[in-house]
């Protein structure tokens, strides 16, 4: 472990959105484009304050220079503000840092670290249980009675729940209590040329998205959120406890 002596100054991706009255989920964007353009380095990104409902927001950490080019980009009207901010932030870091400074911050640190070993063990969990489920999964000819693909899954969740096309995706592929696979179908198309598609079990997918739905938190009558998922979305039917 290396232990924290000082600190390099950068601007998170949330400070550049609160500069130019930006939505901080835009701003990433924007660095995101940049990058891939090659006009900005690829920043690092760590771990935003907690919101009020427990999500821990992903942050880019903008060095100077490539700071004035994502608000150029952005709002040039916020170059003024952004010298002044980068004055500030410049001048606490030429400040040397005290002890009760250093020991809060290798004390963060700690914290940090462990956190993410919790969150890469969880991870890890995740995967095992995905590899053992397609150790175990058959290949039918023909999508069982009791089994659903994403297509007809996305069309249901969103009658049922108003809930979108990458929604669906996200509770059945990236929230830590997805549904296991039931297994693969082939496709019989003859343009498809052997490929397979996944299928659900019905009654797995059902109680999936009622569980998913339950831990959300109305935030307007038509928009949401949950703790496991970044920024708000569409959810028009709250199932009730």
């Amino acid at each position: 472990m290396n232990l924290i002596t000082s600190t390099a100054p950068t601007m998170s991706s949330q400070e550049i959105a609160d500069l130019v009255g930006s939505r901080h989920d835009k701003v990433k964007q924007s660095i995101e484009r940049l990058v891939e353009r090659g006009t900005i380095s690829q920043p690092p990104m760590g771990d935003g304050p907690r919101s009020a409902n427990g999500v821990v927001v992903q942050e880019y950490h903008v060095c100077k220079r490539d700071s004035f080019i994502v608000v150029a980009q952005l709002s040039p009207e916020f170059t003024a503000a952004l010298v002044d901010r980068w004055q500030e932030l410049e001048e606490k870091a030429a400040r040397p840092m005290t002890q009760a400074e250093i020991t809060a911050a290798n004390a963060n640190h700690l914290v940090e670290m462990e956190r993410q070993q919790r969150e890469q063990q969880v991870a890890i969990d995740r995967i095992e249980r995905q590899v053992e489920v397609i150790a175990e999964q058959r290949v039918w000819d023909h999508c069982p009675q009791n089994c659903i693909p994403l297509g007809r899954i996305q069309a249901e969740m969103n009658k049922t729940y108003g809930l979108s096309g990458p929604m669906v995706s996200f509770v059945l592929r990236q929230w830590p209590n997805q549904p296991n696979h039931a297994g693969m179908v082939r496709n019989g198309h003859e343009e498809a040329k052997g490929s397979q598609y996944i299928v659900w079990s019905k009654s797995l997918v059902t109680a999936a998205f009622k569980r998913f739905i339950s831990e959300c938190q109305m935030v307007s009558a038509t928009q949401a959120t949950h703790p496991y998922f970044e920024g708000r979305f569409r959810l028009v039917h709250k199932v009730k406890s």
